[in-house]
């Protein structure tokens, strides 16, 4: 087993509480290096880098070559889609078109995942009068192709389910996986989105779908499935009634003596665990005690980890 190696999220950083006085990446990646993570997990919009922003190679090399001068590596990007909804329309044109912008980026900087979503919330087909099957098809579809492309350039696709977005039932999140058939497509687990979905059913359209053992059942079902990781608590809310809130690491009900464990069996591709605190209001200041809970657990049950 290789040395588990941790990043974290730069979106906590610039996204809800933050948006109106983000933390600069520059000040990010210093942060994190002195804390003696491993990596970032670089969520690409602004104010911190993204493709547009870094739009020549020598640009990129040199945010590349700033990371590493902080002992930190890329663990994965998180592409700005957002603007491309894919179930609405059969054109997918314009998603492609984002998605390889931000597929060079992750080429450029070295990265090997690359994070994506279905877009548009989960209610989407009965608010704009959607088939189901119609909608269904045109992610998997789409999954399919950014599949194809970015296995040519060495580039998993992960797709985070969560509440906030369509097709957030356990039984879609297995679906989907095996409908999109592809080997360079995984799930991208995330432990509190994995509670909210399979133990609270939030957000889900009609009839509401659990699994009697919650996120740990669901990670099982997933074995093998599973690209990549973000590892955060849930105390089984949503922020501003959307997504999953990410509360730090003991303060909500996940049990990681449990998680952490079964994390190691579900045959990771990767040696990355990513702490993910989305919309945590003090994220910044929680980020040192977060590092220390994972340094914990992996020592407990990963013996020793990477350095630098």
């Amino acid at each position: 087993m290789k040395p588990v190696r941790l990043s974290i999220g730069s979106w906590a950083y610039c996204f809800g509480p933050y948006q109106n006085h983000p933390v600069s990446f520059e000040t990010v990646v210093a942060k994190l290096g002195e804390l003696a993570f491993d990596g970032v997990e670089l969520g690409a919009f602004p104010p911190h880098p993204h493709p547009v922003q870094f739009e020549t190679k020598a640009k990129r090399a040199d945010l590349k070559r700033k990371v590493a001068d902080h002992g930190l590596a890329f663990s994965g990007l998180a592409a700005d889609l957002w603007s491309c909804p894919i179930i609405p329309q059969a054109d997918i044109s314009q998603w492609l078109t984002t998605f390889e912008r931000n597929l060079e980026f992750a080429t450029d900087l070295g990265i090997d995942a690359i994070r994506v979503d279905t877009v548009s919330p989960p209610d989407v087909c009965e608010k704009e009068g959607i088939d189901h099957n119609l909608a269904w098809e045109r992610v998997v579809r789409t999954f399919q192709e950014g599949a194809r492309r970015a296995a040519s350039r060495g580039v998993r696709v992960l797709w985070e389910f969560e509440p906030g977005f369509a097709f957030n039932k356990p039984s879609e999140i297995l679906r989907m996986v095996d409908d999109v058939a592809h080997p360079n497509f995984q799930i991208l687990y995330d432990t509190c989105h994995a509670h909210m979905v399979a133990s609270v059913g939030a957000r889900q359209p009609g009839r509401k779908e659990t699994l009697p053992g919650g996120a740990l059942e669901l990670l099982t079902c997933l074995r093998g499935k599973i690209g990549h990781v973000h590892l955060i608590d849930s105390d089984g809310t949503l922020h501003n009634n959307e997504t999953s809130s990410h509360p730090p690491f003991g303060q909500g009900v996940l049990d990681f003596d449990v998680l952490i464990p079964a994390v190691l069996r579900c045959g990771l591709p990767t040696n990355w665990w990513t702490i993910d605190l989305c919309f945590w209001p003090n994220a910044w200041e929680v980020t040192a005690d977060a590092k220390r809970f994972l340094d914990g657990m992996a020592a407990k049950y990963a013996g020793p980890r990477a350095s630098g």
